[in-house]
């Protein structure tokens, strides 16, 4: 097993992909005085001037557009970036040749002996991780929280900064390359069909979602969702004290959370903001959480009260004409857009459509047929979402996220649900999911104009405008 004193002057390191969390583990490397390269497929103009000199004063060999197999040979380790594939052919080489392959994560936590809660799932993760680093703050812990969102752990490990808990968002791509990778508590949210374009297969990700589990003890807590079929099917492989949470019995979609924590039963007032699913299931995981590293449940408490969702995330933006506009931007996988039409009340027109990630819009059909009264569809994936769900629904295509809000304020009652849930990437039509709730917002905002200012609009729409 690599440990941190394996990175010294006489290691050449091979970082691949000059991303932000690349040129981070480059940096960490430099400090460590190793013999450094690296190697991105990309063209080295898309870095800053600033990174672009860095670079040229501390004679790193770089090549970009593209890799050669000789760099990769040379190596002693090379450190990848979680976007980096690893059926790429030049690692596929160093692989064979026995040369290690880290991930810019697990480097990182080489140099630290920090406890870490780790927070992994298809779903609701950056809701999880970001809301179990505010209750930790306000129960006066100092927090780092980072890892896929935010800053990348060896940007932290370079600052020196004193912390009393790394809070990290953990992706599977990480996982991956992270042999060694300990998290003291270890989340699991769910596991639902995303990034089919990177395994082998359903199993072959849930499998890298276990992954989080791996190096945990008896003296650590892991927290699963106790519902998830996939995870089930795994619990074995589970050596840590597992405390599970799951979905609200029907009709306590509202109220106290009740929690069962040490065999106790604990009651956690929620903000109107966090009463419906998913979010009441968010909650329950990140109470497990802090309770599993220390925090009380008074402290808990006052972080929950305080806590603001994440935007793009199921935040109703809007009120015209007595229907609801959600935006749930950030559903890019089938598994969220379930989740999204569970925690619906009334009738929906539902908006989705965008790059295909792989997925089966089938698995769609059961809240469809409950609740979806028309799909308008858009986007690369349009014609793939009408094949699989056209026989229970009323499905329409437009060119446009503003012509799809325009239908759907046209086809809209009182009591209606407009609901931006794409189950796609955006990357066809828009450069991020934000950019793509963004529009969607600002659509909105022109319906209200125009029906003479009846709209009610969030923070959230005054934030974009």
């Amino acid at each position: 097993m690599i440990t941190a004193e394996y990175f010294n002057k006489n290691t050449l390191v091979l970082v691949v992909g000059a991303g932000r969390s690349g040129l981070a583990a480059l940096h960490l490397a430099k400090r460590c005085g190793c013999q450094l390269a690296i190697s991105d497929g990309g063209q080295e103009e898309a870095l800053s001037v600033a990174e672009r000199t860095w670079l040229h004063d501390n004679e790193i060999f770089c090549e970009f557009g593209g890799h050669r197999r000789e760099t990769f040979v040379l190596a002693e380790v090379i450190i990848v970036s979680p976007g980096v594939p690893l059926d790429l052919p030049e690692l596929q080489v160093a692989l064979q040749q026995g040369i290690p392959i880290l991930g810019e994560m697990e480097f990182a936590s080489l140099f630290t002996s920090l406890p870490i809660i780790a927070v992994t799932g298809t779903n609701g993760k950056t809701t999880v991780t970001t809301l179990i680093a505010a209750i930790l703050e306000k129960a006066n812990y100092q927090v780092f929280i980072g890892g896929n969102i935010g800053i990348p752990l060896s940007e932290f490990i370079l600052a020196g900064e004193e912390v009393d808990v790394l809070v990290l968002e953990v992706s599977s791509f990480q996982l991956d390359t992270a042999p060694s990778f300990h998290a003291k508590v270890a989340l699991l949210l769910n596991i639902s069909p995303d990034h089919l374009d990177r395994y082998p297969d359903f199993g072959g990700y849930a499998d890298a979602k276990m992954a989080i589990f791996r190096n945990q003890g008896t003296g650590d807590a892991a927290i699963i969702n106790g519902e998830d079929v996939e995870i089930a099917q795994r619990r074995s492989m589970i050596k840590a004290q597992v405390h599970s949470f799951s979905t609200p019995e029907h009709g306590q979609e509202q109220g106290d959370l009740r929690v069962m924590f040490a065999e106790q039963e604990e009651l956690y007032p929620l903000p109107t903001t966090l009463q419906h699913s998913p979010n009441r299931q968010n909650c329950h995981a990140a109470i497990l959480a802090v309770r599993s590293f220390g925090c009380t449940a008074e402290a808990l408490k006052l972080g929950l009260a305080h806590f603001a969702p994440l935007e793009h995330r199921i935040t109703e933006v809007a009120q015209l004409g007595g229907v609801r506009y959600v935006d749930d931007s950030k559903a890019t996988n089938i598994g969220a857009v379930i989740s999204a039409l569970g925690g619906q009340q009334g009738p929906v027109l539902l908006i989705a459509g965008g790059r295909d990630k792989g997925g089966d819009y089938r698995l769609l059909l059961p809240q469809v047929e409950r609740i979806v009264k028309k799909i308008i569809v858009l986007g690369e994936a349009a014609g793939l979402i009408r094949n699989a769900l056209e026989s229970v629904v009323d499905i329409e295509e437009v060119d446009s996220l503003d012509s799809a809000v325009k239908l759907a304020a046209e086809c809209g009652l009182p009591g209606d649900t407009v609901l931006l849930s794409p189950a796609c990437a955006s990357f066809d039509m828009f450069s991020s999911y934000q950019e793509r709730g963004r529009v969607f917002q600002q659509a909105i905002q022109a319906l209200g104009y125009k029906a003479g200012g009846e709209i009610k609009v969030s923070e959230a729409i005054g934030e974009a405008a």
